[in-house]
C-alpha cells in the first residue's frame, strides 16, 4: 500500500511537469502559420512532425498510462472510508485513460495520414486534418468533462472521508468543475483547468510522497 502511494505520488508529479511541457513547447516554441495556405501549413507540419509527434505522445498517450497508475492509486487510498463514491470515481478516471490515450493515437495517425495525403490534394489534406482535429478535441484534447469528473467525485470521497489536507481536496472540487465546464466551447474553461491541474497535481503528488499510510 506504502509504495503504491509513493508510486502514485510520482507519478502525479510527473502529469504536472506534462502539463508545464505542453504549456511551454505550445506557448514559446510552436508556431504554425495559421495564416498561410494548405501547402505552407502542410510543409511546416512535414518539417515538425517528429516534435509534434513526441509532444502528441508524451501529452496524451504517456499521460494516460501515469494517469492510470494514479488513479488505482487513490482509489486504494480513498476506498476504506469512502468505497461507494471511490468506486465511482474511479470508473470516471479509467474512462479519462482510455479517452487520453486513444486522443494521442489518432492524433499522431491521422498526423501522418493528413501529411502524406497532402502532397496529392492539399485540400483535401486539410480538411482531413481539421477533421482529426475536432475528434481529438471532443475526447480529450479539449473536452475535459470525464477528467472534471473524476476530479470531483474523488475530491468530494476525500473530503467525506476526512482525508488530510482539506484544502487541496476543496482545490479538486473547484478543479473538478471547471472540468465539467469545458463542455462549453469557450477556450478560457480549458486553459483554467490546465492550469488549476498543475497546482492540484503538483499538490497531490507532495502530499502522496509525504503521507504515512496506516494500512
Amino acid at each position: 500500500m506504502n509504495n503504491l502511494q509513493k508510486v502514485g505520488g510520482v507519478t502525479a508529479l510527473l502529469e504536472a511537469a506534462i502539463y508545464i511541457s505542453a504549456f511551454v513547447f505550445f506557448g514559446a516554441f510552436w508556431h504554425f502559420p495559421a495564416d498561410a495556405d494548405s501547402v505552407q501549413r502542410f510543409a511546416f507540419l512535414a518539417e515538425n512532425q517528429g516534435i509534434l509527434s513526441i509532444v502528441n505522445f508524451t501529452m496524451y498517450v504517456l499521460f494516460g498510462i501515469l494517469l492510470a497508475v494514479l488513479v488505482l492509486a487513490l482509489h486504494e487510498r480513498l476506498k476504506v472510508n469512502t468505497p461507494t463514491l471511490s468506486q465511482i470515481a474511479a470508473i470516471f478516471g479509467v474512462v479519462w485513460v482510455g479517452l487520453v490515450i486513444a486522443s494521442g493515437m489518432i492524433a499522431n495517425i491521422g498526423l501522418a495520414a493528413a501529411i502524406e495525403l497532402s502532397i496529392k490534394e492539399p485540400e483535401q489534406a486539410m480538411t482531413l486534418w481539421r477533421t482529426i482535429y475536432a475528434v481529438v478535441e471532443g475526447l480529450g484534447g479539449g473536452n475535459e468533462v470525464v477528467g472534471g469528473l473524476w476530479v470531483l467525485l474523488l475530491s468530494i470521497a476525500a473530503i467525506k472521508g476526512k482525508a488530510p489536507h482539506k484544502a487541496l481536496n476543496y482545490l479538486g472540487v473547484f478543479v473538478g468543475i471547471v472540468g465539467i465546464l469545458t463542455i462549453y466551447p469557450a477556450e478560457v474553461f480549458t486553459e483554467i483547468f490546465g492550469l488549476s491541474q498543475i497546482v492540484w497535481f503538483s499538490w497531490l503528488g507532495i502530499s502522496m510522497l509525504s503521507h504515512k499510510q496506516s494500512n
